[in-house]
């Protein structure tokens, strides 16, 4: 079990898929016949809620959902598992849960191969941009990608200019290996067009870091679809209600997405789903929130969930 840290935590069931060494949301789903596969990271995980999205799509839908969702997991993880990918090119449609950009090794920087959170170390290049950074002193990537902007807000762009460029390689060579149907998945409190908050502020909170509309519109040929599942403000102001966490886990459950937040997002992705498994029967669809995708440059819609329209 992933254990909490004090009485009174969500204890999470741990599972394993395949040769994969990363640790999934159990319980563990056959993956025989039709399924629906879901990566992705913190979201998609659901910490401190007991049905996340991947959960509550499979009872709307019918179609049998396998969690892939990894806790602190970008496409660094993703990309470099033959295991995950064999698994999500077996099924009928692949959800990727779009991941931060920071979360990527890149030519600045190398990520532990799992928890793609952790900082491992500078490349050179890292080193002659900041050569009076001390690199030692991190452990975490945000921690220190904030003492870089912090010491130069000029370099930094350079940095950010490399991470946007990786995820975009990253994130199309993703796609590109999975044998079948890809959707990526936008679940997040703001839209990709939306201003941004300044460069400090996201560098704390905002997810997924850096990933903007025109990196989105870099990939989307590539994927089957892509859904967009922005909070209502109701799910954004939902703060603690449903979640379930230890005293210690407070500030970190305040962060995450709650109940009405992940039920918007099983929504949001209802009809894509139904779509690209024709034979389950399925309610009728609602109207899809930008037009058919005949209608629309390039032949693929972008969907919207309820929630995200009048925010895009």
């Amino acid at each position: 079990m992933l254990e909490s840290y004090s009485r009174g935590g969500l204890h999470y069931q741990q599972c394993y898929y395949g040769t994969s060494r990363l640790a999934f949301r159990g319980p563990e789903v056959p993956l025989e016949g039709d399924y629906v596969a879901v990566l992705g990271g913190n979201a998609t995980f659901g910490k401190f809620v007991s049905q996340p999205y991947p959960e509550l799509l499979d009872k709307v839908s019918g179609i049998r959902t396998v969690n892939l969702g990894c806790m602190h997991a970008g496409m660094t993880a993703f990309v470099d598992d033959p295991s995950l990918i064999d698994i999500c090119s077996h099924a009928r449609a692949t959800i990727v849960q779009i991941t931060g950009a920071h979360c990527l090794d890149n030519v600045f920087y190398s990520l532990h191969p799992r928890r793609n959170d952790r900082f491992i170390d500078a490349t050179p290049r890292l080193r002659a941009l900041y050569p009076d950074v001390d690199f030692t002193e991190f452990h975490f990537v945000r921690h220190m990608l904030s003492a870089l902007y912090s010491t130069s807000p000029e370099a930094f762009v350079d940095v950010v200019d490399a991470l946007k460029h990786e995820w975009v390689m990253r994130t199309r060579d993703l796609i590109r290996q999975i044998d079948g149907p890809v959707v990526l998945f936008w679940m997040a409190d703001r839209g990709p067009d939306m201003p941004n908050a300044p460069i400090a502020e996201q560098l704390r909170y905002d997810d997924p870091l850096f990933v903007d509309r025109e990196m989105i519109d870099a990939v989307r040929r590539d994927a089957t679809d892509v859904v967009m599942a922005i909070a209502s403000d109701t799910a954004q102001n939902e703060g603690l209600a449903g979640k379930i966490f230890s005293d210690f886990e407070r500030p970190a459950a305040m962060r995450m997405p709650g109940p009405l937040w992940h039920a918007e997002a099983a929504t949001a992705l209802f009809d894509v789903v139904t779509d690209l498994v024709p034979e389950r029967p399925k309610p009728r669809a609602r109207k899809r929130a930008e037009g058919r995708a005949e209608d629309r440059p390039g032949g693929r819609p972008i969907r919207a969930s309820r929630s995200a329209r009048g925010q895009r």
